[in-house]
This record gives structure tokens, sequence and C-alpha cells, in this order.
């Protein structure tokens, strides 16, 4: 695979995780039980945080594809994790540029979690 091609693929996978981390559309978003225990006014603050995370840089998107945000909220410290499965949802993604093959899962946790 040549350069243009990677870069372009690249571009399409950040497109459809900023998307899908966004708006909520196209994929499935997963909650920890840790995550969940936190008060509802943390946990709206944090998705919100989340939604409209936009400081990307070398150190917290080292691939360029936005499928990791931390974020502190309320002196807790937040992580979102985007994982690419197949559309069965039986293993990973074939082709993570490619939302009829792909499922995005983001999974929202505390970060003792991770």
């Amino acid at each position: 695979m040549n350069s243009t091609v990677d870069l372009k693929a690249l571009e399409r996978i950040r497109q459809l995780n900023d998307r899908f981390r966004t708006t909520d559309i196209g994929g499935r978003v997963m909650l920890t039980r840790g995550f969940v225990a936190l008060s509802a006014s943390t946990k709206a603050r944090a998705l919100e945080a989340i939604k409209t995370f936009d400081a990307w840089d070398s150190g917290n998107d080292p691939h360029g594809e936005h499928d990791f945000v931390g974020v502190e909220v309320d002196g807790e410290k937040i992580f979102a994790k985007m994982d690419y499965y197949d559309a069965a949802m039986r293993c990973g993604s074939e082709d993570p540029t490619d939302p009829k093959k792909t499922t995005r899962v983001l999974t929202i946790m505390r970060a003792d979690e991770y």
C-alpha cells in the first residue's frame, strides 16, 4: 500500500470516529460499572467533554485516528476508547474505513478501570 492510500484510509477512519464520538451515530457505546456508578451530573459532564473533545496532538493521538479521549471531570479521570469490530461483533474489523463491515464500539470508563 502506498502512503497516499494510507493517508486516505487514516482520514476516513478519523472522520468515522469523530462522527460516532460526537453524534452517537455509527456504533455502540459501552459504559463500565465504574463510570455508571458516578453521579448523574458527573456522567453528563463527562459525556459532553468526550463529545466535544478537540485537543488532539501527537501525545494523545499518536496514530491520528481520534480513537482515544482522556478528560478530567469533577476530579474524575475518564477515558473513552474506540475499537473496531466486524459487523457481527465476533472479531476485529478487516476494514475500519467501511462502516458496512465495521461496528465501532466506544467504551467509556474511569481511568482506574483501564
